[in-house]
């Protein structure tokens, strides 16, 4: 994106729209099952209350939590191995901004929020693989 580009594109304009949670209380199990059904590598944990912040539970997360320490995942809550709280981007935000927000936060991918609503993840990844930016 050169000196050539004059339109900004937003967070919303590349994001992948929706979003797939889960319930902190449900297993590990059942997030992995939810995750293979849904093609994705990664759920965002429900708040449980307005104040409280969303989470997030990654492959990663099954890693660090479950396979190295040799723990069951029907006997491992969601909320005992999820990230929380998480970074989100406004829909609004300038791609460039995203992404330089995702590298130096060292994470993958960030829900977008519009408002108080998530309404859809952008990855460093979607942004070169996913759209016809570059």
């Amino acid at each position: 994106m050169g000196p050539e580009s004059t339109a900004i594109v937003r967070a919303r304009d590349v994001m992948k729209k929706g979003i797939v949670s889960i319930d902190g209380m449900a297993t590990a199990r059942e997030a992995a099952a939810k995750m293979r059904a849904a093609k994705v590598s990664y759920l965002l944990v429900n708040k449980r209350h307005p104040d409280d912040a969303w989470g997030i539970i990654a492959i990663q997360d099954f890693i660090k939590g479950l396979i190295i320490p040799d723990r069951s995942p029907a006997e491992v809550n969601v909320y005992e191995i999820m990230t929380k709280p998480i970074i989100t981007v406004p829909a609004d935000m300038d791609i460039r901004y995203v992404a330089r927000l995702i590298y130096r936060a060292g994470i993958r991918r960030a829900p977008v929020e519009d408002g108080k609503e998530l309404v859809g993840m952008i990855s460093l990844s979607s942004l070169i693989l996913d759209n016809e930016l570059f």
